[in-house]
């Protein structure tokens, strides 16, 4: 079981004029029981065992392992980079002189790690000219940012095993939605850790200069900067979406079953009486995007209707970045089973879906589920969720 981690106050993306400076949490608080035992893990760590640091840097591994995939945009690459923060946390544990939470200096070393990864040839990603079917140009941020990846919620509730506190609000839904990870991918690497620390994870304007080793006015400007390209990145009506929430509403859960069941039919109608008429399809692999509820349907009903659909269709609910989601898998004709092909991820606006991001399925086994189905497990699939 993870530990709380505690110390440093969070607060909560707000949209408009401050996103959120004004709106932080209370500072979690520790017993002195507590206190005195980190106190102990922390020289202990400084003496060199590993044990100890094992144990108190595995309470922060599953936040450290959101930071740095907000940071990155990518659930693969933050797997990658959480295990390197760690282990430079390690080669480097007599930087820890106690004048901090070790929770801050683990994210100092983790939001460097990022950095030195964004500046390196492995990971130098362009934003990519997104397109419709035609071909036509067209802006999105979550087709643009084609390195973008699903975070299944399971692992982000192992972020805050407690479910209050600021660790629960550093993941709440409108700073792990999909048009919030897609948007700051789109700013510069300096911005992007500014604007997650001080409006994410809480972090005062000194201690995230500090962390990136720049004055205070370069923080705040920088983060002014950020919180403007940012507006302009997320979609009309960011603040009608679940505040705080964590997790899809029972209202998105059972339109997420209907869509399911309608998928699993190739029901093209009862697909179409779920979207809403400027619903709009992205496919960040593809960097492709659909507009409107004809191009998605017309786009959609070529593989499922006619001649040249792909085969019998089967669809698993999901729950990733607190949105409801669906693994599709298809059996072709001959063949004897069923292929994951894909992940749709839902936005819901006013009881229809607004915006649907679809993705490779490599990240299935991730999220517990295989990349093949027998027919038999599809037919002893229950037909509720």
């Amino acid at each position: 079981m993870i530990a709380r981690a505690g110390g440093q106050a969070v607060v909560r993306y707000a949209e408009g004029a401050g996103m959120g400076a004004e709106g932080r949490a209370g500072r979690g608080e520790r017993g002195e029981d507590e206190r005195a035992a980190d106190e102990q893990a922390e020289a202990a760590v400084l003496a060199g065992d590993e044990a100890a640091f094992a144990h108190l840097a595995g309470r922060y591994r599953h936040e450290l392992r959101v930071h740095c995939y907000r940071m990155l945009g990518s659930f693969a690459d933050a797997e990658d980079l959480v295990q390197e923060a760690l282990l430079r946390a390690w080669r480097n544990r007599a930087g820890f002189e106690g004048r901090g939470t070790f929770r801050a200096w683990l994210y100092r070393i983790a939001t460097r790690a990022c950095l030195d990864a964004l500046a390196g040839p492995a990971r130098n990603r362009e934003i990519a000219v997104a397109v419709d079917g035609a071909g036509v140009p067209k802006r999105s941020a979550p087709a643009e940012v084609t390195w973008l990846q699903p975070y299944p919620d399971a692992l982000l509730d192992l972020a805050a095993p407690e479910g209050s506190g600021p660790e629960a609000v550093a993941i709440a839904r409108e700073t792990i939605e999909l048009a919030f990870l897609a948007a700051i991918q789109h700013l510069p690497p300096q911005q992007r850790a500014v604007l997650i620390l001080r409006d994410v994870v809480g972090l005062p304007a000194a201690e995230t200069a500090g962390m990136l080793e720049v004055s205070v006015a370069a923080v705040k400007s920088a983060l002014q900067r950020a919180r403007a390209t940012l507006r302009e990145q997320l979609p009309e009506r960011r603040t009608d979406w679940g505040r705080g929430a964590t997790g899809p509403t029972e209202a998105e859960r059972a339109l997420l079953q209907r869509f399911v069941d309608a998928s699993r039919a190739a029901d093209v109608t009862a697909l179409a009486a779920l979207l809403r008429a400027d619903v709009r399809q992205t496919m960040p692999p593809a960097h492709l995007v659909f507009d409107g509820r004809a191009a998605v349907i017309g786009m959609w009903r070529a593989a499922l209707e006619g001649e040249q659909a792909w085969g019998d269709w089967f669809a698993v609910p999901l729950a990733v970045n607190r949105q409801p989601a669906v693994a599709n898998y298809v059996r072709r004709p001959g063949a004897p089973t069923y292929t994951a092909v894909n992940i749709d991820v839902l936005r819901v606006t006013d009881g229809l879906i607004a915006e649907i991001t679809t993705f490779a399925p490599d990240l299935l086994p991730a999220l517990g589920l295989a990349s093949v189905l027998t027919p038999a497990e599809v037919e002893n699939a229950p037909a509720q969720q």
